[in-house]
């Protein structure tokens, strides 16, 4: 047996953090958190139009499943999640007219991380996936962590943000490209994508041999005609992961219930074995979601009735106010506004650290963080109408006080 006589290592410095670390940018709708939560100690109220986070109450069935639970202890569930569950995911998916069998399905901890699983089974690291832009700013951070690079095609603001032009989304696509990531309807933009823009993503898939994740978690937001599932293009039967949520159709945001959803046998047993690494979603919510799945047509016509309202006052007082450009959003429930300001990220910081309005001022996200291109969304915000009509109207007065008065208007 040999010794080895090689001089052990002496460090003279700390370790640092990794690469992947210190690249995962702040989050574009949190990162003036703090700096609200100051304002609010100085007694400002502060609206909150910068997170996706519905104030319509969550089912009453969520509450009373999770009081009813008598089991005498809280164990390991299993990893591919609560059988119960995926059953009523199934026949829900079933009532909206897509064929999903429970086996096809992955619980998740929240959309997020289906988003973090589908991009880590697709792409190894230094792939890229193509995204049109602006996007949800978490893909970014999720891509990251996963080691993928989120190569962006602006879409057209002035037209609504529609699907980029074919040509530029095939220039976008080279040996390295594993996916394209589409979301309909949209966040941030609010955008839903027609049946022929998803058929051309459809064509671009089949024809390169790439996956196509579709995010869906805002599908029964729709607001002027129906919503595209990628599930009903047989062309990609193999190739397309649907991302999916409890967290908005049912506001339990804070549940953080989402799954993956397949045809693919190698992509849910994937999906399988990463969540078997985090052993088991949570228990608790899995079960109180059970009954969810099985709410009515008319809960969702309901929900939609009452967004609907909120964006048609939103966009009504936004169209009064001077200089503010936008195009009315189809479905979600968010708005991306240009605004008359030299920069967005200053103009949201300043509302929350210089202005007020009889005592209340407006959170918003700036729209640089949902790009990828350099220097892109300076001027925009994205808005979040998630607020009940009479507190909303109260924010766009707000707002619009603030428009006036910002010293950097143009």
């Amino acid at each position: 047996m040999s010794i080895s006589t090689a001089p052990p290592i002496r460090r003279t410095e700390l370790p640092s953090l990794s690469a992947r670390a210190t690249a995962i940018p702040p989050s574009t709708i949190r990162k003036l958190v703090d700096v609200a939560n100051a304002a609010k100690s100085r007694g400002v109220h502060v609206y909150h139009l910068n997170i996706g986070q519905p104030d319509v109450p969550t089912p009453p069935v969520f509450f009373e499943t999770l009081r009813a639970f008598k089991e005498p202890v809280l164990s390991y569930g299993h990893s591919k999640g609560h059988p119960g569950l995926l059953k009523a995911w199934s026949e829900y998916y079933g009532r909206i007219g897509l064929d999903v069998e429970p086996s096809q399905i992955q619980i998740t901890t929240g959309g997020s991380e289906a988003i973090l699983y589908a991009l880590t089974l697709v792409a190894d690291p230094g792939d890229n996936v193509i995204v049109s832009e602006p996007f949800y700013t978490n893909y970014r951070s999720l891509a990251v962590a996963a080691g993928v690079v989120l190569r962006g095609v602006p879409a057209e603001a002035q037209l609504g943000y529609p699907l980029p032009a074919r040509r530029l989304i095939e220039d976008a696509i080279d040996e390295r490209t594993r996916a394209i990531m589409i979301c309909s309807p949209n966040n941030p933009t609010g955008t839903v994508l027609t049946r022929d823009e998803i058929s051309t993503v459809v064509q671009i898939a089949a024809q390169h041999r790439l996956f196509v994740i579709s995010d869906e978690v805002y599908r029964e937001f729709c607001y002027e005609g129906g919503h595209t599932s990628i599930w009903q293009f047989p062309q990609v039967a193999s190739q397309a992961i649907i991302v999916d949520s409890i967290s908005k159709r049912f506001s339990a945001c804070g549940a953080r219930i989402g799954a993956l959803v397949s045809r693919n046998a190698d992509v849910i047993d994937g999906a399988l074995r990463l969540g078997q690494s985090r052993l088991c979603p949570a228990t608790l919510e899995q079960v109180a979601a059970i009954p969810l799945m099985a709410l009515d047509a008319n809960y969702y016509a309901q929900l939609a009735a009452e967004y609907q309202g909120r964006r048609d006052l939103m966009c009504e007082r936004l169209s009064a106010m001077p200089g503010v450009a936008f195009r009315k959003p189809a479905g979600a429930f968010y708005l991306m506004a240009t605004l008359p300001v030299d920069d967005a990220d200053d103009f949201c910081r300043w509302m929350l650290t210089d202005f007020e309005h009889e005592r209340q001022t407006v959170m918003m996200a700036p729209a640089a963080g949902f790009y990828m291109t350099p220097g892109a969304g300076r001027r925009e915000v994205r808005i979040a109408y998630v607020l009940i009509q009479a507190e909303l109207d109260k924010a766009m007065t707000v707002l619009e006080a603030g428009l006036s008065a910002y010293p950097g208007r143009v």
